[in-house]
């Protein structure tokens, strides 16, 4: 895991929050000036002119969905002002938020997309354990995420910690990344959400899916979160066609225990395949 992979990780995961150049340091384990040249190394970009970049972008697209009030756009990509927030809008884009407010289209932007994170495979990857897990319920924060933009699951992430104590009949204190619905294009939806009694009370903004009876092949990963690609990678295309097994036709999901600290990162957690002789 290198520095600038976990920098990746931290700005996608905190964009819509207060973000200086000794934070994204001190996650990514070296100093200001390691993280400024690691980072500009590993994707061409200055750190701080990505996180700007990538809020902006984010601003471009709810502008041209509409977004009425500019100021509050402003602050969420932490502008004190409209004034200030207006310059940084014309310097990356050379047009007004206004202008792509009125144009509702984002297509003559250039707008900077997620970096994905790495997704070479592991040379040492631990085999995992077996294990035939009963029938549960899965309730959280949705979206559909298209095959090429797995960066977008840190900001569901982290609306699922601002939403949790929203959703009822919870159990435990186990979190879920749950993939489900694939598609052939490798479209699939992804749940970040916690086990519930049942959805009678659920509110609608949340999505749900019961993860049905299934025996799985758990696997740990033990490095930071923002080497999950290469794990699923190396499970997918190395372990899996090499075991002598086949996937089932089932959700497969990532389990967060209380080890896991979401605000770093850190800790370890579980990759649960569903599988079949």
């Amino acid at each position: 895991m290198n520095p600038a992979q976990r920098a990746l990780w931290y700005i996608e995961s905190h964009l819509a929050e207060p973000m200086t150049l000794d934070q994204i340091a001190a996650i990514s384990g070296v100093s200001r000036f390691h993280i400024v040249h690691a980072f500009a190394a590993a994707t061409g970009l200055p750190v701080m002119r990505y996180v700007r970049a990538r809020r902006l972008s984010k601003a471009a697209r709810s502008l041209a969905n509409g977004a009425p009030d500019i100021l509050s756009l402003a602050l969420e990509a932490d502008y004190g002002s409209h004034e200030a927030f207006t310059r940084a809008f014309r310097d990356q884009f050379g047009v007004t938020p206004e202008a792509v407010r009125a144009a509702t289209c984002t297509g003559h932007l250039k707008l900077q997309e997620p970096i994905l994170m790495d997704s070479t495979m592991l040379d040492n990857l631990k085999a995992p354990r077996f294990e035939t897990a009963k029938a549960f319920l899965v309730a959280g924060i949705s979206e559909r995420i298209a095959c090429d933009n797995g960066a977008a699951i840190p900001e569901l992430w982290h609306r699922f910690h601002r939403e949790v104590d929203e959703i009822p009949a919870r159990v435990g204190n186990v979190a879920y990344g749950v993939c489900c619905n694939g598609d052939d294009a490798g479209n699939f939806d992804y749940i970040a959400g916690i086990e519930v009694a049942d959805f009678s009370d659920l509110p609608r903004q949340f999505g749900r899916i019961r993860i049905p009876e299934q025996r799985y092949a758990v696997f740990t990963h033990s490095e930071h979160v923002a080497s999950i690609r290469r794990t699923v990678n190396t499970i997918w295309n190395q372990w899996l066609p090499a075991s002598g097994l086949k996937a089932a036709d089932a959700p497969n999901f990532e389990r967060y225990d209380e080890k896991f600290d979401p605000s770093t990162g850190n800790g370890g957690f579980e990759i649960w395949i569903p599988v079949r002789e």
